[in-house]
């Protein structure tokens, strides 16, 4: 045997994380589960890819093993199926003739002959409610009626005083409508007061001449 044929070389475990955020993303786009890039950091991060965490001029960023995008791809998948059949609708059982009944065997409506009748103790409320109305209705036609008479009595009342008091009016107009002093004593005594007035103011003349 030759010791000297070469051996295949180890490879490094640094070529398992290939792939950057955004290969990963077009893996799932080509699987037809599109993700952002931020769903794939979020992945990283939570531990559903195998990556590994690089520095780089600028910051950091992951790279990530392809086997885990495609495991993860596959898992992804397997659960929508399966989903999918839980949320399948189930056959509907058959319902039994009894349940289903046809048009003309719907209990038609009890007609008029069947309704229910009145009771004893219904009527005689009724009767009774009835007698009430036609009671109170006969008390409101009788104060209606005083009523009416009242208003009469006193429309008469008022024509009557009316009457008098024209009467009255007429007796004293008379008295009232002469004017003062043109009853005799009123005029006697006017000219008195000035056939009075006249003889002082004569008096009082004549003694002015006698002693000037």
């Amino acid at each position: 045997m030759d010791t000297d044929q070469p051996r295949p070389v180890a490879t490094s475990p640094d070529t398992e994380y290939s792939l950057s955020i955004e290969d990963a993303a077009e893996r799932y786009e080509h699987a037809g589960l599109p993700r952002t890039f931020r769903t794939i950091q979020r992945y990283c991060a939570k531990g559903h890819l195998d990556c590994r965490r690089v520095e780089i001029p600028y910051g950091e960023k992951y790279l990530i093993s392809p086997a885990s995008v495609a495991k993860h791809i596959a898992y992804i998948e397997e659960t929508r199926q399966t989903m999918a059949g839980r949320d399948a609708p189930r056959p509907v059982a058959a319902l039994s003739h009894e349940a289903v009944r046809a048009p003309e065997e719907v209990r038609q409506p009890s007609t008029g002959r069947d309704a229910p009748r009145q009771t004893a103790a219904e009527a005689d409320f009724v009767s009774r409610y009835v007698a009430r109305l036609e009671g109170e209705n006969e008390f409101l036609r009788g104060q209606v009626t005083v009523k009416d008479g009242q208003i009469k009595e006193m429309t008469e009342r008022a024509r009557e005083t009316n009457v008098l008091i024209a009467g009255l009016q007429k007796m004293l107009t008379p008295l009232l409508g002469r004017p003062a002093g043109s009853q005799p004593e009123d005029r006697s005594y006017a000219e008195a007061f000035n056939n009075a007035d006249r003889r002082q103011h004569d008096e009082a003349g004549d003694n002015a001449e006698r002693h000037p």
